[in-house]
Formats: C-alpha cells, structure tokens, sequence
C-alpha cells in the first residue's frame, strides 16, 4: 500500500482573514470557506464542544492544499513564540515554489510581512528565503534558476 498524495496542511490561526490574505498573497486559491461543528469533528479531532471557521486555499492547478482554521470553541491553545527560531521543536514552515521570488516578498511585505533572513543562492539552482507572515506563520520560497 502507498500514499496517494497529502491532501493539506492545518495552520490554527486567530484571525483567518489576515492569513487567508498572506496566503492569497503568495499565490494560493480560495477554495471554501465553512463553519465545521458536531460530534463528527468533534470524534476526530478529539475534543468537546467545537467550534470552528475553516478555509481551504489550494495551489493553482490543484496539488496541494493549506487549511486553515479558527478556533471560536474550545478555544485555541498558543504556546510556541511567534517569532519561534527555525530550530524550535515542531512544524516550523511550508515551502512553495513560486515563479519570481522578488515579485512574492514584495507583495508579502507590502501586507506587512518580513524576511526571516536573507534571500540566499543555493548553487546554481535556487534562490530561496523564509518569509514570516501574519501570527508568526512561516513559509519557505523558492524560485528554480535553471
């Protein structure tokens, strides 16, 4: 048996518009936006009481997906700095590839987002950088030279 693919990834976030914003901004598409409650989501995720707005933003052309979700009940549970180093224990970023890395930063930091370093060179084969956005979310850019 093998894996078919991975579906998406789940941020929890406080304010999803502000990240569906940053997301948007690398280039992701809407997918949905729904409220998610009742004892089906409440057996799978384990917890009472739930409550939630989710959104999907899938990359163009359908292989990948981001989900995000807001907590309203029970509420969310914080706990790693927003400003947490890349050596912090846990899902630190996703990685995209984009067409021009220059062309990204630039609308993500005119929506308030910053470098976490610099943009590097890795041989002659990528330009990359992290870039940390709205709640400290951390993505991974990277633009193919050859």
């Amino acid at each position: 048996m093998t894996v078919q693919r991975m579906d998406n990834v789940l941020i929890v976030v406080e304010d999803l518009d502000a990240v569906i914003a940053f997301f948007v901004g690398i280039g992701l598409e809407p997918e949905g936006r729904m409220p998610v409650e009742g004892r089906w989501v409440e057996s799978v995720i384990g917890l009472d009481d739930v409550r939630q707005e989710v959104a999907l933003l899938r990359v163009p052309g359908g292989h990948g997906r981001i989900e995000l979700a807001k907590f309203h009940t029970p509420a969310a549970i914080g706990g790693v700095p927003v400003d947490a180093p890349a050596n912090t224990l846990g899902i630190r970023r996703v990685m995209f590839a984009v067409d021009d890395l220059d062309e990204v930063v630039a609308r993500l930091r005119a929506q308030g987002a910053e470098l976490v370093g610099d943009v590097a060179r890795y041989e002659d084969v990528y330009r990359l950088c992290y870039v940390r956005g709205p709640e400290g979310i951390v993505v991974g850019l990277a633009e193919q030279l050859t």
